[in-house]
């Protein structure tokens, strides 16, 4: 049904409407390119591409021809108008099997034969479910009206050609090729190429957070090289032709070129445009041309209407149904054939009956006419009901306030209506790792550079302050109000250690959300990834007394004795930051100035002479390339003349020293050796080969050595120096904001801007950074390569404002970054020098993983002019293709990023949310498999695993990394093999303790797959192997996974185990694992709401997780199965009555009960119960299903809703309807009560046990239980003693008057009915109670005991007050206490 709706929904937005009301109309393609060059009437063909020409411009015959075939910008998202809506709608609803099936009973009764009430009664369900839906749709229509009308009404400024001046418009009357003008903090109308922008740079700002959720800003560029920009920029002078990709719905792809009038192309793409719904942000004025309008934008294609999945529990449903629609035919079968035996053995009849009919035809209408009477056993109105009562507990689920989240202001959105009771059956949960398990708020912890480990004690040591400060907040939060226990993360979780890592893992705990308040309230205007622990980074002394070098006058020597840097260390100290600094699309302001503006370029610190002079110390130049090309020389430019001197001296190499300011791990220590050795060789032989350095180098190098014997302590001094200058830099500097796209990039920048290497402003072309010891500087910038997830990095290519060098700064993934910085060939010293670097910096980022860290690598390369020209003209043909463009371009990057020069790495530090052990130990205790997906090296995601208690140290690792095929095949089978024999000793052990449970605090299996690994695991011939594997494993982890090996992941175990799957992320990379679970788990958390947008549910933080499923999901899946299989009951009851009756009167199809009961009996009496019961039913308190997650496995292993329990139901209701029609029966026997008269006790003892058979199966009684069961009975007592004092001709032939007042009047009534529903219900009352007393669970006579033992606490606190006497003094475990009351 619900698919129906669906393509129904997806064919109106298809075909409906016109091109001018903004509605779909198929395109007839595009205009040929011969045509348009010979300047004739173009013909359309279909193709991939859209023409667009200015709408007043030169080319007017053209666009007359092309664009206005487009769609206009007018939106319209209602389904009906005034003329259309009761066709629509009826047509609409019809589309519906409930629907459907009324109209043909109601249809099938205006047959004369078959006749079995009046006509219009049998119409009154139709009427009542097309009426009632009917307004519901006029209403969400009508507000979807209003809502178009304001959109559409909406005024922007589009140029006019008559008028030759912008003028207001509405938006509705903007069409493709019109020039609009917008200002700062208006909202884009339509999909628009940005034209001119006021910055003198040409870029704009704009806000995504109404199409993806992001607030931070995101940058747009002017299409470059127009004929006529800047202050002279004329709309009329606008003549090129736009040829750009059709419509789509991607919103980070745009693919297309400009063709000027002189036959030059200009590259589009996505920074180019402007789309709807965004807001212009921190730019005064931008002008752009629109390119698709309405319907066709981006934004309007994306919103592809609600959400359908089916649950389990109606796939069950549906197969029930099938069984009483199979029943249903059964019961009318024996009726029919009944009635033409008993036509056949009828002789000489005392009533008239119609002989001329023979007893085969009679018999084929008493068929139809049972299908009428009996309408009922069809639970069609089950549908109606399931939906109203998952709306009711969408509402709860929605308003929990411990599902809200305060820092955010965020609650539980729930976007798919109609799976909640999947929440209670869920037994696999797939997890990302970054955003999900953790805060996603990147702190900068420590890095290494040139090999050398520089571990920020100091910033360690900070970070655990911030936690104190946290668990003090917490503690005082606890104290003051009245949260649960389980609300906040335990003192003693916080201090968990892991005996992997030699840091204390509470400080991967999140921050607390006063901090950021505090920073908030001190910064009123902040950015987006800018906390106060993320900025204040405390530089590591030793990092800091080597960049002191920079603005010290006396010569760095190479001996390591002396503890000074070397040369090619400052030069990988210089770059490793500046990469940091400029590497990345951060957007710089400040409270004082918009993002737009970079500030004018200050002062250098020093003169360009001065700089000379410093460098000529320091015999090398920082800014060249380190591989050999630039060993043996460097392009001729203006730095050959800068830095004529050190070409050759630049091999003054020496091996990174491996000073680290604390004993960090044994491999460090040895390598100290190693280091001392290698770099005393390489110092020998380096001044043997620098010494045709030139005499001038000698002399200065013998007064610098001068300098510092008379002045040993000038680099304490400088130390000095440079912390007070980065200490008092905090006016200026510390007002900069950063505006990152991810959190990684803030914490890399606000790293750099510690150690004085800050970013200040950006420009479409240029950067504004602050150097140490150097002061501001220009960088040209030339091209950025963002990240992708196949490339796994990012680059930028800049001309360096010292050397005039082309340099390629890249940051990714180390696995990435190793591999394309292998050891260069050239000179032996080099080679051991770029061999040492790789081998300690592998040794620091492997440290850095086991610790919990997330690494990044940093690396350069310097080009050559023509190496630059012939990689410019492959990118600059890529950029303006429309073809395969993301084809081309990844290849393009690709060849600029190799024989990297490996500079250094950084440990980022992403801390643990709160509360994530605490519930993925609920998880497991609960039954479910926790699996966690993520992208992250090994070392870091085992770590993590052990943080949040899903590794424990007793269990057993399970690593699979193979590097073949035949590997992995080999390997899978050993591994089977071994936990194959480990659970079989595990099983004998088990069996010998009498078979003590292994729940989910056992020991067990942790296997961790890496991403190569896995793509073989994942093909078909493994496929079984690898599942057999995990199965037995208590847990999976894969590391450095892809986004489509997560959702492959996922498949595999939904389709091959048949089990109920639930993934959890927050970033666009685990939609696709989202979208493929059983049901899906958005995080709204630092990566935008790509996740969200995708997802059944989305929450703010992980914790929310085990509430949702073990409280929410278990009531809603308790709730509707037993609501279901209650009105299963009740409908095959009471049909049943009437069957039991056709026995009595020849299986004529006639009933005891006016025809007026007999509709309302369900539609009405007994219709709102089973939702209240729905909707408020609560077999377990909510406290305690999270205090004992063990009740969501057992509600998972005896399921109320599987197939026999459907047939077990049936049998009650036969019973009941037997006691319910023969009880009445022999009590009237030989009477000579009228059929009416006879059928009244029946009803009444069937409202009676229908009613109270509810309440024996409601584990929930509230006085709104109490209220509705009341109404319903006093519903149907007013209804017919009204009808029998009132209505004579209301249900002929028989007449009701009298009848019920009468019945009421006499005892035997109220001995019948109660005779007959304290028979009927007490075989149920004997199976609940022996049912609830064998299966009560241990856990249950625990918590229940350990409430009782508090309520007597609290009473005898109470009396004790009052009394003043001493309670309990015979029971000191009862004695009240100060510490264990509960107040």
């Amino acid at each position: 049904m619900e698919r129906l709706h669906w393509v129904q929904h997806r064919c109106r937005q298809l075909l409906a409407g016109d091109s001018g009301r903004g509605w779909y109309s198929t395109p007839n393609g595009l205009p040929n390119k011969s045509s348009l060059e010979a300047h004739t009437s173009p013909h359309r063909v279909g193709g991939k591409r859209r023409t667009v020409f200015a709408r007043h411009g030169p080319h007017q015959q053209e666009y007359e021809a092309v664009c206005k075939s487009y769609k206009g910008n007018a939106i319209r998202t209602t389904k009906y108008s005034l003329l259309t809506f009761i066709p629509m709608n009826l047509f609409q609803q019809f589309h519906r099997a409930a629907n459907l099936y009324f109209l043909f009973l109601a249809l099938l009764n205006w047959v004369p034969v078959v006749e079995a009430f009046q006509k219009e009664i049998t119409m009154i369900p139709l009427l009542v479910v097309l009426v009632v839906i009917a307004i519901k749709d006029a209403l969400e229509d009508y507000r979807r009206y209003l809502f178009d009308k304001k959109v559409n009404n909406n005024v922007v400024r589009v140029f006019c050609g008559t008028q030759k001046a912008y003028v207001d418009q509405c938006w509705k009357d903007v069409r493709v090729g019109d020039f609009v003008r917008l200002s700062c903090n208006e909202i884009i109308p339509a999909d628009m190429l940005l034209l001119y922008s006021s910055d003198p740079r040409g870029v704009c700002y704009i806000e995504t957070a109404n199409l993806d959720g992001e607030t931070n800003l995101k940058q747009r560029q002017v299409v470059l090289d127009l004929p006529s920009q800047g202050a002279e920029f004329t709309l009329d002078n606008f003549h090129s032709r736009i040829e750009c990709e059709n419509p789509n719905n991607d919103l980070s792809r745009f693919r297309g070129y400009m063709e000027h009038p002189n036959g030059v192309r200009v590259g589009l793409h996505n920074n180019n445009l402007l789309l709807r719904s965004c807001t212009i942000r921190n730019t005064e004025t931008v002008v752009g041309i629109v390119v698709y309008a309405g319907h066709e934008t981006k934004a309007m294609m994306n919103n592809s209407g609600p959400r359908y999945k089916r649950s389990q529990l109606e796939k069950r449903l549906n197969m029930d149904v099938l069984w009483c629609v199979l029943l249903l035919i059964v019961m009318c079968l024996t009726a029919a054939v009944g009635h033409g035996l008993w036509l056949n053995s009828l002789k000489d009849p005392l009533f008239q009956v119609d002989g001329e009919t023979s007893p085969a035809l009679a018999a084929f209408y008493v068929f139809w006419t049972m299908i009428i009477v009996l309408q009922v056993l069809i639970p069609i109105s089950l549908y109606v009901s399931i939906e109203i009562v998952k709306l009711g507990q969408i509402y709860f689920i929605h308003n929990d306030l411990d599902l809200y989240n305060e820092q955010l202001d965020s609650r539980i959105q729930c976007r798919a209506l109609n799976i909640t009771e999947d929440l209670g059956q869920i037994q696999y949960v797939f997890s990302d790792k970054t955003g999900t398990l953790t805060e996603n708020k990147m702190v900068f912890r420590r890095c290494s550079i040139y090999g050398v480990e520089y571990p920020h004690e100091e910033n360690a040591r900070r970070l655990e302050v911030y936690e104190a400060e946290k668990n003090e907040v917490a503690a005082v939060d606890r104290s003051v109000t009245l949260k649960s226990g389980c609300s906040r993360k335990s003192l003693s979780c916080r201090s968990l250690s892991c005996n992997r890592s030699s840091v204390s893992l509470h400080t991967l705990t999140a921050e607390s959300d006063e901090e950021d308040q505090l920073s908030n309230h001190i910064h009123p205007r902040t950015s987006a990834f800018c906390s106060r622990v993320a900025k204040e980074v405390i530089p590591d002394p030793e990092l800091v007394r080597k960049l002191s070098w920079l603005c010290s006058p006396m010569l760095p020597l190479s001996d390591s004795s002396s503890g000074t840097p070397s040369n090619l260390e400052l030069t990988y100290i210089t770059d490793f930051f500046l990469a940091l600094a400029i590497c990345n699309s951060v957007v710089v302001s400040s409270p004082s100035q918009p993002r737009h503006v970079v500030p004018e370029a200050r002062t250098p610190l020093k003169s360009l002479e001065e700089i000379k002079l410093m460098f000529q110390r320091f015999s090398f130049s920082p800014f060249s390339a380190l591989s050999p090309p630039q060993i043996k020389g460097s392009p001729r430019s203006f730095t050959s003349r800068l830095f004529s001197r050190g070409r050759t001296g630049s091999s003054n190499f020496s091996t990174p020293p491996n000073s680290n300011a604390t004993n960090e791990s044994e491999p460090v220590q040895e390598s100290n050796l190693e280091n001392l050795n290698l770099r005393r060789k390489l110092d020998l032989s380096s001044i043997v080969e620098a010494g045709h350095g030139g005499q001038v180098e000698e002399r200065e190098t013998e007064d610098d050595i001068t300098e510092t014997k008379t002045n040993p302590d000038g680099a304490r001094l400088d130390v000095e120096e440079l912390t007070k200058e980065v200490d008092c830099e905090g006016d200026s500097d510390d007002e900069l904001l950063y505006e990152a796209e991810s959190p990684d990039e803030a914490a890399l920048v606000h790293a750099a801007h510690a150690y004085r290497c800050t970013l200040r402003g950006r420009s479409a072309e240029s950067l504004m950074v602050d150097l140490p010891g150097i002061g501001s500087l220009t960088v040209q910038l030339l091209h950025i390569l963002p990240f992708d997830s196949n490339r796994k990095r990012m680059s930028v290519v800049v001309r360096h404002p010292l050397s005039g060098q082309v340099v390629v700064y890249t940051k990714g993934a180390d696995s990435v970054i190793m591999d394309l910085s292998e050891t260069p060939k050239g000179a032996e010293q080099a080679q051991e020098i770029y061999s040492h670097i790789r081998e300690q910096t592998q040794k620091h980022l492997d440290s850095y993983a086991r610790h919990g860290l997330r690494t990044l690598c940093v690396a350069k390369k310097v080009l050559e002019e023509e190496e630059y020209e012939v990689w410019l003209k492959r990118q600059l043909l890529a950029e303006s293709s429309i073809e395969n463009r993301e084809e081309l371009l990844l290849d393009s990057a690709q060849r600029l990023e190799t024989n990297l020069t490996l500079l250094g790495t950084t440990g980022i530090l992403d801390r643990l949310q709160e509360e994530v052990p605490e519930t993925i130990e609920a998880l497991q205790k609960a039954g479910i498999k926790v699996w966690v997906l993520t992208g992250d090296k090994q070392e870091t995601a085992i770590n993590i695993a052990y943080a949040c208690k899903l590794l424990r140290p007793n269990d057993q690792l399970l690593t699979a990394s193979c590097g073949s095929k035949d590997t992995c095949t080999a390997l899978l089978q050993d591994l089977k093999l071994e936990v194959q024999c480990e659970d079989g000793s595990t099983e004998l052990t088990a069996a010998g303790d009498h078979g003590e449970s292994s729940s989910g605090s056992g020991d067990g299996f942790i296997l961790v797959i890496d991403g190569r690994t896995l793509d073989w695991a994942l093909q078909e011939d493994l496929k079984s192997d690898f599942l057999k594997l995990s199965c037995r494993c208590r847990a999976v982890i894969c590391c450095r996974s892809t986004p489509l090996q997560k959702s492959q992941v996922v498949r595999l175990i939904r389709d091959q185990l048949g089990v109920m799957t639930l993934a959890v992320g927050d970033g666009a990379n685990d939609v696709s694992m989202i979208q493929v679970a059983d049901v899906g788990i958005g995080i709204s958390g630092q990566e935008g709401m790509q996740a969200v947008m995708s997802s059944d549910f989305a929450i703010s933080r992980f914790k929310h997780l085990s509430k949702l499923l073990l409280v929410h999901g278990a009531w809603c899946y308790s709730r509707l199965a037993n609501m279901i299989l209650y009105f299963i009951y009740k409908n095959v009851m009471y049909v049943n009555l009437l069957f039991w009756y056709q026995f009595f009167c020849g299986f004529s199809g006639s009933v005891m009960s006016n025809s007026w009961v007999l509709i309302l009996f369900n539609l009405i009496f007994t219709s709102v119960p089973p939702l209240i019961y729905g909707v408020l039913d609560r077999h377990t308190p909510a406290d305690t299903l999270m205090e004992l997650p063990e009740l969501y496995r057992a509600i998972q292993t005896t399921k109320v809703y599987v197939p026999y329990m459907f047939w077990v139901t049936v049998l009650d209701a036969f019973y009941q309807s037997l006691v319910c029609f023969f009880v009445p029966y022999f009590a009237y026997a030989g009477s000579d009560v009228g059929e009416l008269t006879f059928g009244s006790p029946i009803n009444a003892s069937a409202l009676f046990i229908i009613l109270l058979h509810q309440v024996i199966e409601s584990h929930t009684l509230t006085w709104i239980h109490m209220l509705v069961l009341v109404l319903s009975g006093g519903s149907y007592f007013g209804f017919v003693l009204l009808f029998s004092l009132f209505c004579v001709t209301c249900s002929p032939p028989t007449n009701p008057v009298g009848v019920e007042t009468l019945q009421m009047s006499q005892p035997l009534f109220y001995i019948v009915c109660a005779l007959t529903t304290v028979t009927a219900l007490l075989p149920r009352l004997l199976f609940r109670t022996l049912y609830n007393t064998l299966h009560r669970s241990a856990h249950m006579d625990q918590t229940d005991s350990e409430r009782y033992r508090k309520r007597m606490q609290r009473w005898n606190q109470s009396h004790s007050r009052a009394n003043r006497v001493p309670v309990c003094a015979d029971n000191p475990a009862l004695e009240p206490s100060t510490a264990s009351v509960v107040s």
